[in-house]
C-alpha cells in the first residue's frame, strides 16, 4: 500500500492549452478516493498522470513517499482498470489473469496460488476455464480487476470501469468494489462522472471542474455543506434548488433574504461578509422543502404552483414555479403524495437546511 501526493501538478499540451491547473491533493495510504466531475473536466487525465501514461508538465507526484515524476509506469507499483475490459479473447480467464505474472517470471504452484487467491476474492473461481466470450459484462469486469489484483499493486487506479454495464450490474459491482477495498485495504483512486458511484464508493470525493479541484471531502460533507454553487448543483438528484435572492437583513445568528416576489426567508448562515442589497443565490435540496396547503401562514413559506409531477414508486418529485422566478424548483415528496399540475401550494424552507452563495458562487459559512 502507498500514499499518493500531488503538489502543484499541471498538465499542458502547449503554451496555450492547460488541462490541469496546479492540483494539490494528498491521498492517504489505504484510502478509497473518487475523482468526479463532468466530461472533459480533466479527471481521467489526472489519473493517467498518476499512472505515468501522461507526462506531468509541472509539479510533483509522490507515491509511497518517493518522487515518481520520472519513474516508468511499470515501476510505480500501480495497477489500472479501464472502461474497456481488454481481455485476450483466445485465452481462458486463468490465462488472462496469469499473463502478467508469467511475464514477470512466476510459474508453477506459485502462479496458480496467486491467481486462485484473486479469483476467490472476486468469486470467479468457477469461471477460470472459460473464455471471455462465455462471460457476462459483469464477469468480464471482475476478470479485468482480478488481472490487476494478482500483481499485488500498492495503488489501484480505476478509470470509469462500470460505464459499460447496465444499471443493475453497476449496483452489484459497486457493492463488490467496496467489499474488495475493505478486504485488500489497498489505496484506490476511482474516476467517474456518475455522482451515485462517487457518493456510494468514495471515502472521500474530489470534485473536479475545468482542471481544478472545486472541493474535497466525505460524501456527507459535500452533500450537506457544499463549498460552492458548482458542487451544490453537481451532487444530488434532483440537484439542489437555486433561487435568486438579495440580502434584506443581517442578524447576529443568521441572514434574512428577500426573494423575487418580496417574500422574506431566514437562513442560518454567517452574514458577516455580506451587506444589505447583495445579490445572492439561495439553495435548498428537494427533500428539505416541506409542502403545505396554499393557505398556510407559517414562517419561511413561499407561494408556488405545481407544474409537473413525477411518480417514482417510493417517492414523488414535484416541480413547481414561484412568482417572479422562472426557474422550477424540485420537491421530493413521500409515496402517496397527491399533487396535480396547476395546484397552488405553500413551500416551507427550513432555515437550518438553506444555503447561501455569494455572487462569485462561494458558500456562506453556517451560522
Amino acid at each position: 500500500m502507498a500514499a499518493v501526493t500531488l503538489k502543484g501538478v499541471v498538465k499542458r499540451y502547449d503554451d496555450k492549452q492547460t488541462i490541469i491547473h496546479g492540483i494539490d491533493l494528498a491521498i492517504a495510504d489505504g484510502e478509497f478516493v473518487v475523482f468526479v466531475g463532468p466530461s472533459g473536466c480533466g479527471k481521467s487525465t489526472l489519473l493517467r498522470m498518476i499512472a505515468g501514461l501522461e507526462e506531468i508538465s509541472a509539479g510533483e507526484l509522490h507515491i509511497g513517499g518517493l518522487l515518481a515524476n520520472d519513474v516508468a509506469p511499470a515501476r510505480r507499483g500501480l495497477a489500472m482498470v479501464f472502461q474497456s475490459y481488454a481481455l485476450y479473447p483466445h485465452m481462458t480467464v486463468f490465462e488472462n489473469m496469469a499473463f502478467a505474472l508469467k511475464l514477470a517470471g512466476h510459474k508453477g504452484e506459485e502462479l496458480k496460488a496467486q491467481v486462485g487467491r484473486a479469483a476467490g476474492i472476486l468469486q470467479i473461481t468457477h469461471l477460470l476455464q472459460r473464455r471471455p466470450k462465455e462471460l457476462s459484462g459483469g464477469q468480464r469486469q471482475r476478470v479485468a480487476i482480478g488481472r490487476a489484483i494478482v500483481r499485488k499493486p500498492e495503488v489501484f487506479l480505476f478509470d470509469e470501469p462500470l460505464s459499460n454495464l447496465d444499471a443493475s450490474l453497476r449496483v452489484q459491482m459497486r457493492v463488490e468494489l467496496s467489499r474488495l477495498h475493505k478486504e485488500l485495504k489497498t489505496t484506490m483512486i476511482y474516476v467517474t462522472h456518475d455522482q451515485v458511484e462517487a457518493m456510494t464508493l468514495g471515502e472521500r470525493i474530489v470534485v473536479i471542474n475545468g482542471g481544478r479541484i472545486e472541493q474535497v471531502g466525505t460524501p456527507y460533507e459535500l452533500y450537506n455543506n457544499p463549498g460552492n454553487l458548482f458542487v451544490a448543483g453537481f451532487l444530488g438528484a434532483p440537484k439542489m434548488n437555486f433561487i435568486a435572492a438579495e440580502v434584506a437583513h443581517i442578524g447576529a445568528i443568521g441572514v434574512r433574504v428577500r426573494l423575487a416576489d418580496g417574500t422574506l426567508v431566514d437562513v442560518d448562515a454567517d452574514g458577516s461578509a455580506a451587506t444589505i442589497g447583495d445579490k445572492l443565490t439561495l439553495g435548498v435540496r428537494a427533500e428539505h422543502m416541506a409542502v403545505l396547503p396554499e393557505a398556510a401562514q407559517q414562517a419561511n413559506t413561499v407561494a408556488a404552483t405545481v407544474g409537473h409531477v413525477e411518480y417514482l414508486g417510493d417517492q414523488t418529485i414535484v416541480y413547481a414555479s414561484m412568482p417572479g422566478d422562472p426557474a422550477l424548483i424540485a420537491l421530493r415528496q413521500p409515496q402517496g403524495a397527491m399533487l396535480r399540475a396547476g395546484e397552488r401550494i405553500a413551500v416551507q424552507l427550513p432555515p437550518a437546511h438553506c444555503h447561501l452563495f455569494d455572487a462569485g458562487g462561494r458558500a456562506f459559512a453556517r451560522a
